[in-house]
């Protein structure tokens, strides 16, 4: 129980601290469908917080996102399309630095409901390395499209942030098919 407390601690610190941080960015992971789900939520959601920029890391072509958020009148400029990732853990640590450098402290994190319990997992530790929080906003799918995803992805995923918060590497040519 001893052992315990400083965790509980600290999460309790972080959940508290997470209620008065207003996200300062819209962080959106790749991976959607052809039916363009997580583009045409955030679309909605950005209209909701107009003052701020939408990162996307991977997911529908340029041309198709672009077209997604220009029919719902979000302002190009706010779009951040960055296309380096290869799987769900590099849909992070390929942005990480770039929003600790302007200063972003707090995201919103959209993702789909199934795929949300990894992208949280990742999120704690990369995010978490450099003092970014974040709040998770779950894209609803279509049940009978989609099952949740395995724990040992998570498990597996988290493993590999964690290898790359302490060594830079994603160990992505060992996991090719892990986004």
């Amino acid at each position: 129980m001893l052992l315990a407390l400083p965790f509980m601690m600290l999460w309790g610190y972080k959940e508290i601290q997470s209620q008065f941080m207003q996200p300062q960015a819209i962080l959106v992971l790749g991976g959607s469908t052809s039916k363009l789900e997580r583009e045409k939520f955030t679309a909605n959601f950005a209209q909701q917080h107009p003052h701020l920029p939408i990162w996307i890391s991977g997911g529908s072509p340029p041309r198709v996102t672009k077209k997604v958020f220009a029919k719902s009148g979000v302002d190009m400029r706010r779009l951040h399309l960055d296309y380096r990732a290869n799987n769900t853990v590099e849909n992070f640590t390929t942005l990480v630095d770039d929003l600790k450098k302007r200063g972003v402290k707090s995201v919103y994190l959209v993702t789909s409901d199934y795929h949300m319990r990894r992208a949280k997992v990742i999120g704690e530790i990369v995010l978490g390395s450099r003092g970014i929080d974040f709040k998770p906003i779950t894209v609803p799918c279509d049940p009978s499209e989609t099952s949740p995803e395995p724990i040992e992805k998570s498990i597996r995923d988290g493993v590999r942030a964690i290898v790359w918060v302490a060594t830079g590497y994603t160990g992505a040519d060992e996991f090719q098919n892990s986004h």
